[in-house]
């Protein structure tokens, strides 16, 4: 495992022969969610599909993730002319800014919870990637196939909907699951010398452009790829109090048992 992660530090900071040392992509995620909820009525008031958008920035041996504000990628579900549905999410898996150190191996992410800011650190280590030879061509990029195992994260959703004027509002909870072992498949291209890749999926020898966790459930593929960066933009979050991933994580999961701010809210126009 040491001398692994001693690879992977290298490769971050030994960006001589990579075609791109520096640079920008952009990825566009796709969530099944029906298939998160269990709750029949929940499924009939909302589109089987999120997407969304993000940037990841990276420059040497760190790098920047970040998802793009609805506000310059309009929600897709949204209606534009003042009907249908408009629907809100937070507590889930889109935190704030995640930064990644890979010569320091260091993980920090800045994110809102409970009205309250925090710096989540953790530190990077293997993740368990088994390197396959089968490619495919992602943008013009020469991509190979890496497999893994992973736990997939327990989420639990409370539905707020409302009906603008009538001064009602229901609300449906679904339960939390349990956690359970997934598949993930990422396509990676060592063209792209950066062990980053969309949210926490890193640590391959080349850039992630595209991401499969279960089957389907989310999948993440990168749409346009830039060789340049603001290199100023590229910074550790500051704001809110440091916990540790673990403890993060433990918060969490507590308040979404008790009820807490992880929601769908959907207002019917």
């Amino acid at each position: 495992m040491k001398k692994w992660i001693t690879a992977v530090a290298l490769l971050a900071t030994n960006c001589i022969n990579a075609q791109i040392k520096e640079g920008t992509i952009v990825y566009e995620k796709t969530t099944n969610l029906h298939r998160t909820i269990a709750n029949e009525q929940m499924k009939a008031m909302m589109p089987e599909f999120r997407n969304s958008k993000h940037l990841l920035l990276f420059k040497d041996s760190i790098s920047l993730y970040r998802m793009i504000p609805e506000a310059e990628a309009p929600d897709p579900f949204a209606s534009g002319n003042g009907g249908g549905m408009v629907m809100k999410f937070s507590g889930g898996a889109d935190g704030g800014d995640l930064y990644h150190n890979y010569a320091e191996l260091v993980s920090m992410q800045g994110n809102e919870f409970g009205g309250k800011n925090y710096i989540i650190l953790d530190t990077l280590k293997q993740q368990g990637w088994k390197l396959g030879e089968e490619t495919k061509k992602i943008l013009g990029y020469t991509c190979y196939k890496a497999t893994k195992k992973a736990k997939a994260l327990t989420r639990s959703f409370k539905m707020v909907t409302s009906s603008l004027g009538s001064g009602t509002t229901d609300t449906i909870a679904n339960k939390a699951t349990a956690p359970k072992e997934i598949d993930v498949v990422a396509w990676y291209t060592t063209d792209i010398l950066t062990p980053a890749g969309p949210e926490s999926h890193s640590m391959l020898p080349g850039a992630i452009l595209e991401i499969d966790l279960d089957n389907g459930l989310t999948v993440f593929k990168a749409t346009e790829i830039k060789n340049s960066v603001t290199a100023k933009e590229i910074k550790a979050p500051t704001k809110g109090k440091t916990v540790t991933k673990a403890a993060y994580q433990k918060m969490v999961q507590e308040m979404m048992m008790q009820g807490g701010p992880s929601m769908i809210q959907m207002n019917r126009n």
